[in-house]
Parts: C-alpha cells; sequence; structure tokens
C-alpha cells in the first residue's frame, strides 16, 4: 500500500510574494483570449524572473502555484476554495483534455473540482487588467 501524498495543496493562483512561489505557466493567446501555457517544469520566482514581466504585473504574465493560504485567504470559506467554484459554475471549458500541468498533484483546485477545473484552468489570469465585469464577478465574488 503506498503512503498518501503529505504534501500541502497549492494555490494555482497564488501572488509573486507568496512563501515558496513558483511559476508553472506563461501567458499566451491573444489580450482578447489569453490562455496559458504550461511549463515543461516549475521554476521558483526570483527577482531576476519576475523582471521579465516588463512593465506588466508579474500576475498578468506568469501563473505562479504557491502553498494555499487556506483560513488565510478570502476565497477560502467551510475548507473549500470558493474561487475554484465560481470558476467551474461561471466559465466554459477552453480545452478537451486536461492540459501538461506540472501541478496537478498538488493543485487544490484539481483535488477540489477534479477535470472541471483542469478544462477552464487555461484561460485564468490571475491578474487581467481587461477584465470583463463577469469575470471579475468570478474573480472577486462581487
Amino acid at each position: 500500500m503506498s503512503k498518501p501524498d503529505s504534501r500541502p495543496l497549492d494555490c494555482p493562483s497564488a501572488q509573486a510574494g507568496a512563501k515558496d512561489a513558483r511559476v508553472y505557466g506563461v501567458r499566451t493567446g491573444t489580450p482578447e483570449a489569453p490562455r496559458v501555457g504550461y511549463l515543461t517544469e516549475t521554476l521558483p520566482v526570483s527577482e531576476e524572473l519576475l523582471a521579465l514581466s516588463g512593465p506588466a504585473r508579474p500576475t498578468e504574465v506568469f501563473r505562479i502555484a504557491a502553498p494555499c493560504a487556506t483560513s488565510g485567504c478570502k476565497h477560502f470559506k467551510a475548507n473549500a476554495c470558493t474561487l475554484v467554484q465560481r470558476i467551474v459554475e461561471g466559465l466554459a471549458p477552453v480545452v478537451n483534455a486536461l492540459p501538461a500541468c506540472q501541478i496537478r498533484s498538488t493543485c487544490r483546485w484539481f483535488s477540489q473540482e477534479g477535470r472541471n477545473a483542469c478544462l477552464r484552468c487555461p484561460q485564468v489570469i490571475t491578474d487581467k487588467p481587461n477584465a470583463t465585469a463577469e469575470e471579475k464577478r468570478i474573480a472577486d465574488d462581487v
């Protein structure tokens, strides 16, 4: 019998300054239809890496994972991530197969919502300056 994974779950939409943050994706696509290109390995967040975002905020360019803050996060209620619940309910899938994601084994969204989260994940940009009213509602539950 294998030992269950005891690693903490990761937030797949973390901020660059989070402890143990690492980049696992980069924004691709167009401004109207952004997508995440998943890296073949995660990269620890560093000042040099963040500088590659140029004048944009790093979270406009990179998808960053870090240990889930649980009760320290505004989206965490009743032992669940309400952000991924809103994403699954409010956004249509943008891919038909699971993306090649390096954090899936520790991803809170996948752990909680499974495949439904992964099929929507490539369209999620942590900080999206041109977000629609619906995207803002999903992101902030307003």
